[in-house]
């Protein structure tokens, strides 16, 4: 659909009097197939390292998750803030705001790479020791330096992707935001065998050494430009609704400060989880009493991690489809449409997340989880990470109400209740009893994994009552209209 009036009155009508189902499923899976390829990123490099690099190299890249998830944390601090209030100045019909926000976007991204990704490279040995790297075999140490050194520098293409991608997808271009997405990992995928296991073509001259960890890094470096380059393309090629124009890309404080708090949530969200699987690396560092054995859970909780992301995805895509539909409706005051997709969101999620708890804890799907991260010469590191996925899963399918509570908060712009619901599970419950759980265990390893659970059930039960306060004030102002 081209730019201009038309193409905007036609998606506003769209979102103010289509069916929230076909909506939810139109916005929701290019958003799932954009996150999705977006977080895979690190989950092929795991399978293809996990297959022909040894423990040491899977728990290398283990290490270095923490630093490549706080740095994307800032991708929904700029990016998801600021498509979220695109979409209310869309339903508000402010053109001109709209485009100030699509500059500032830019504008922010290219400060935090100034700012930060330096500080990353002369403090990253400390930071690698906060994250456990101090106890684990020293082949795992130096596989986590050397991935995060070449990935660093990449991440302000990795950012500027996600922000304009998201800002298409606030706008109405799902498809769009998707092949960014789709872009990358198409490049991601095609190089990561040729330059991890190197390949060699007599007849053209060209023979690439096997490269390992670093084959890895560089092969995400390519494919996050990839991304940015066609992020951009859509604005250069006039495909978008809002446009990008070089006298906008400007920092506006009313619009940041409005921007950053609806964000606010996201980030905290992904930062808690940086700084959950941090504390997760540490406490296996710090409990288990041997090298190799610490080293063996961390590799492990890669193997979790990536599942996580595999099903986790879908859940999050569903979110992103629903952020627009409520943000539009509140803007425009059509609080009947936020009632009724707010409950096709929750329905929606619920059975993702069931989805979820089948295929980490039934068998025999956490095996086969496994072996996909894990070479079959290794089978007690199967039979570990097997374990670890039905033990800290087994009840990951009673989320669905904080991760539909956080996304509707946000989406109406009351980022301090966001804020606190996104904090529930990692900040305010899981932190504390992953450190504190081990004190009264014999089994420490299995009690760190326990306390994922018990974090998900106290989580839920915290949301219920801020989530019932909502439906009930929706319900009344939908009576009055």
């Amino acid at each position: 659909m081209t730019r201009g009036p038309g193409a905007l009155k036609r998606r506003m009508e769209e979102l103010a009097t289509g069916s929230v189902g076909r909506l939810l499923v139109s916005y929701s899976w290019p958003a799932l197939v954009a996150m999705s390829l977006n977080a895979l990123y690190s989950v092929v490099d795991r399978v293809f390292i996990g297959q022909g690099c040894g423990v040491d190299a899977m728990a290398g890249i283990q290490l270095a998750m923490p630093v490549m998830m706080f740095l994307t944390a800032f991708g929904p601090f700029i990016g998801i803030g600021h498509s979220a209030l695109l979409s209310i100045k869309l339903g508000e019909g402010d053109r001109t705001t709209c485009e100030k926000v699509v500059g500032e976007t830019v504008a922010l991204k290219l400060a935090l790479y100034a700012v930060l990704v330096p500080l990353f490279y002369v403090f990253l040995d400390t930071v690698l020791d906060w994250c456990g790297a101090a106890r684990v075999t020293p082949g795992a140490r130096e596989a986590a330096r050397l991935y995060i050194r070449i990935v660093l520098f990449s991440h302000l293409f990795s950012h500027l992707a996600f922000g304009l991608s998201a800002l298409q997808r606030a706008e109405g271009g799902a498809v769009r935001s998707m092949m960014c997405m789709v872009v990358g990992f198409g490049t991601n995928i095609a190089l990561d065998p040729l330059l991890i296991f190197g390949f060699d073509l007599p007849w053209l001259g060209v023979s690439v050494p096997r490269m390992g960890v670093a084959g890895a890094a560089w092969a995400t470096d390519a494919a996050m430009l990839a991304s940015c380059l066609w992020a951009f393309g859509c604005y250069w090629r006039g495909r978008t609704v809002v446009r990008l124009r070089l006298g906008r890309i400007w920092i506006y404080p009313n619009l940041m400060w409005r921007a950053l708090s609806i964000g606010l949530a996201p980030f905290l969200q992904h930062f808690m989880s940086a700084l959950i699987v941090a504390s997760l690396q540490y406490a296996f560092a710090k409990w288990i009493p041997d090298e190799a054995g610490s080293t063996a859970q961390i590799a492990s909780l890669g193997v979790f991690n990536s599942a996580l992301i595999l099903v986790i995805m879908p859940i999050l895509g569903c979110q992103q489809g629903l952020q627009p539909i409520i943000g539009y409706n509140w803007g425009a005051r059509n609080y009947r449409r936020v009632l009724e997709s707010l409950k096709t969101g929750f329905a929606v999620t619920t059975a993702l997340t069931v989805l979820a708890f089948v295929v980490q804890v039934v068998p025999p799907f956490p095996e086969l989880m496994a072996r996909m991260f894990v070479s079959a010469d290794k089978p007690d590191l199967v039979r570990l990470a097997a374990g670890d996925l039905r033990l800290s899963n087994c009840m990951i399918w009673c989320i669905s109400v904080n991760i539909v509570a956080t996304t509707c908060f946000q989406s109406i712009g009351r980022p301090r209740v966001a804020i606190f619901l996104s904090m529930l599970r990692q900040g305010v419950v899981l932190l504390p009893i992953v450190w504190v759980l081990p004190y009264f265990m014999e089994d420490k390893a299995f009690a760190i994994w326990l306390s994922m659970p018990v974090s998900d059930v106290l989580c839920n039960l915290a949301t219920i009552p801020p989530m019932l306060y909502l439906v009930r004030f929706l319900s009344r102002v939908r009576s009055r209209q």
